[in-house]
């Protein structure tokens, strides 16, 4: 039982996620965490105001599995597995955080800085916020899908538009890592 409250090896999650492409592979399904942002709009009768959202929403109920099974293993993992004491986190990453004013984690995954309540107190974590999640909802419809959608799904499928776009995520998160993130701490 204590191997549920350990971090697996990456070959182990790479398994099982392959596991489940070819299952969905088979089923002739797609899988992405934006589809069902999209099909969240078809269900409220967007659809009628806007041709985007006009399809039948109801071929995608399946993927809706995969929002709830996010959602309840990030409730498991946060409230009944967050002895966080066997993530060893880069000593490098330590020190470039506490470059930008950032803590370490002290026994957790994620900075109280970047991930705290405090952050809701200032305007200018709240408009980074803000601004963030704008470009990802533009991005994600710019790009024709999530990261998890393109780079899992799309890749396994061998699209070359999910090549390139995986290509585009993986450039911007440098760019924001290297350059955007110290200009914003």
């Amino acid at each position: 039982m204590n191997i549920i409250y350990q971090t697996w090896p990456w070959y182990v999650s790479g398994f099982l996620i392959g596991m489940v492409m070819l299952a969905l592979i088979y089923f002739g399904k797609n899988f992405g965490m934006s589809t069902n942002l999209q099909s969240l709009c078809s269900m409220t009768g967007l659809g009628k105001r806007i041709s985007y959202f006009d399809f039948d929403w109801k071929a995608n109920r399946w993927n809706f599995v995969v929002v709830l099974g996010a959602m309840a293993g990030g409730f498991v993992a946060v409230h009944f597995m967050s002895d966080s004491s066997n993530a060893a986190i880069n000593p490098e990453t330590i020190a470039q955080l506490s470059q930008l004013g950032i803590d370490a984690p002290n026994g957790k995954l994620m900075p109280e800085a970047l991930f705290g309540d405090q952050i809701w107190q200032s305007p200018k974590s709240i408009l980074i916020l803000l601004g963030g999640g704008i470009l990802i909802g533009f991005g994600t419809r710019y790009a024709g899908g999530c990261t998890s959608g393109h780079a899992i799904s799309g890749l396994s499928n061998l699209q070359l538009p999910s090549l390139k776009a995986v290509i585009g995520f993986f450039i911007g998160g440098l760019i924001m890592a290297h350059f955007l993130l110290p200009l914003l701490f």
